[in-house]
């Protein structure tokens, strides 16, 4: 019987993954699940799952989480501390699904306990990338990735050398607003931008979706959890979202990785590896697909490729700073207060204002340095919003 914690197991990660362990429930034993302010969730799978933990991050839902508890065996915790704890109870496989920077602390502190940490938290790798690396290596921990992207690329690359690679490729749906015409896109709505046409994924990252913004943190990931350069990295629009990434090699081979559009590939693969064991997804009837399509995006319609392309290219801090305004930029705009173009110049103009004051290339000491550039980078991101309200 293997040991799991969820982190983050109320998201869409998350549920796809209390999916998967409770349809073999005697094959684990569950130490900690942790969400957010979905408390009935949370109690009920903590429940059904038999945790020993369930954490929310919100101090002030305390109450209500013993009290959907009561009765049950579950203790119950909040805060961001009780988030670190949790994860300093050994396991044998870590989900790490919590959305944000909020999920760097416990995603670290897993990993000194030797774990396999199955990697859904962006923020990461884009923000601290050499950091957890070196964590994972320091510790004997596996870093497993989770995004449909990255772990098809590890697919992919089962069996094969680094130095063979010639390209990493990854697609892209091109989101909610893929269609729609260049002019219209500054008056889309929260509600136009959050809605994809072929993943059902929670608003944050529908929106992401929508702006190519998680597809720049997906080239800036791909980087760095591989290894490779830049110039070797592509991201492709292919709407049908069936081929989630390629990897070409010297010999002008590419290998491709298909599956439909159920995170469930990925997160089963994480959970069972090295093996293969049989997952309740839908299998790819290629006759009825008919046809695959890819087209190179429009840097002018997804501006935040152009971004994390000037990431990547700096490395050091600027990924902190990247995912930190895009964080701010994003609340902004489901805030009403900035349109949906304007993410991206947010963004732009942080990296802009912070470049005099911190200097962007130098490398991370440690992850209070991350957390110290993501909170400069927030406090500027609100000020440049400020100001383009102001104008």
């Amino acid at each position: 019987m293997r040991s799991v914690s969820i982190f983050g197991a109320t998201g869409s990660i998350g549920q796809n993954t209390v999916d998967l362990i409770a349809r073999d429930p005697g094959a684990y034993r569950v130490v900690a699940l942790t969400g957010g302010a979905n408390i009935a969730q949370l109690a009920e799978d903590a429940i059904r799952l038999k945790a020993e933990v369930a954490v929310t991050a919100h101090d002030d839902r305390l109450d209500d989480l013993r009290a959907a508890l009561a009765g049950s065996g579950v203790e119950a915790a909040a805060g961001q501390g009780a988030l670190v704890e949790a994860a300093d109870r050994p396991a044998d496989w870590v989900m790490s699904a919590i959305v944000g920077a909020a999920g760097l602390a416990p995603g670290f502190r897993a990993l000194r306990h030797g774990t396999t940490l199955a990697l859904a938290n962006k923020e990461s790798l884009v923000t601290a990338g050499p950091l957890l690396l070196a964590e994972a290596r320091a510790h004997g921990a596996t870093i497993l990735p989770v995004d449909s992207e990255h772990s098809a690329v590890f697919q992919a690359l089962v069996g094969e050398e680094m130095e063979a690679v010639e390209k990493i490729i990854i697609t892209a749906s091109g989101g909610g607003l893929r269609d729609w015409p260049l002019e219209a896109l500054p008056k889309a709505t929260v509600a136009d931008a959050g809605a994809h046409p072929n993943w059902a994924m929670g608003q944050r990252i529908t929106i992401d979706s929508a702006s190519m913004f998680n597809k720049g943190m997906e080239l800036i990931e791909t980087k760095e959890f591989f290894g490779v350069g830049p110039d070797r990295i592509e991201a492709v629009v292919h709407p049908q979202s069936i081929v989630h990434a390629l990897v070409g090699f010297r010999d002008g081979a590419l290998m491709a990785h298909l599956g439909a559009p159920d995170m469930r590939h990925a997160i089963g693969y994480a959970l069972h590896w090295p093996d293969r064991r049989e997952l309740p997804v839908a299998r790819i009837d290629l006759a009825q697909i008919a046809t695959l399509e890819f087209y190179a995006p429009d840097l002018v319609r997804y501006p935040a490729l152009r971004i994390a392309r000037e990431v990547m290219e700096a490395g050091g801090r600027s990924g902190a700073v990247f995912n930190a305004a895009k964080e701010i930029a994003l609340d902004a705009f489901i805030a009403g207060r900035i349109g949906f173009m304007q993410m991206s110049e947010v963004v732009d103009r942080t990296l802009s204002a912070i470049s005099p004051r911190l200097c962007l290339v130098s490398p991370m000491s440690g992850l209070e340095d991350v957390l110290h550039t993501d909170h400069m980078a927030r406090n500027t991101a609100w000020s440049e919003i400020e100001k383009m309200e102001r104008t």
